[in-house]
């Protein structure tokens, strides 16, 4: 059974690739994510999916959209709610839109594997779509094997980045830090 899955990166994609195999879906990979950012860490993310989508013949569409401008417009207003009312909407709407055009039954994303994201909006979004679009959402809380499929990424040697991927999310990874910066300054 073919299922479109929004894949983030390729350390998220591991488990999810694995699992979906397990129960007998084949999953195409589709990269879809003007939320990164800078661009370099955009790059770095679309070509180390890209390699191993070869390496475990998995089929791979690349939507290449980065959109620093658009993205910035669409959170300012609310950035500590930016996941849910942009990028969740957004992301996974291109996602069901290309399966919707491209005859897949089935989406899912590999947004679910992660324990750092807000899981049930996650899924109330990929729900309406579902409903919206007529392509069914397949939900699998992949959080289970997010420790095993990290392992397995760093054994195959997959590039592993250290924020989910926005600006704002990579000035999150640095809080403490800029907290205990802001302690120690002398005036």
């Amino acid at each position: 059974m073919k299922v479109l899955m929004h894949t983030c990166c390729a350390p998220c994609s591991v488990y999810c690739i694995d699992s979906l195999r397990a129960e007998g879906f084949e999953p195409t990979l589709f990269w879809y994510n003007p939320n990164i950012h800078p661009y370099s860490e955009y790059k770095l993310r679309r070509d180390c999916l890209k390699e191993y989508a070869k390496k475990v013949n998995a089929k791979l569409v690349l939507y290449e959209e980065y959109g620093l401008d658009e993205f910035c417009k669409n959170v300012v207003g609310d950035i500590n709610n930016r996941c849910v009312n942009y990028c969740y909407p957004k992301r996974l709407g291109e996602t069901v839109r290309y399966a919707a055009e491209h005859g897949y039954e089935y989406f899912t994303t590999t947004l679910l594997v992660s324990p750092y994201q807000k899981h049930e909006e996650l899924k109330k979004v990929c729900e309406e779509l579902a409903r919206l679009s007529g392509v069914k959402f397949l939900y699998r809380d992949f959080r289970e094997g997010f420790r095993e499929g990290q392992a397995k990424a760093r054994e195959v040697g997959l590039y592993m980045q250290k924020y989910c991927g926005c600006i704002f999310s990579e000035e999150e990874r640095y809080q403490r830090q800029i907290e205990k910066d802001k302690k120690s300054v002398i005036i």
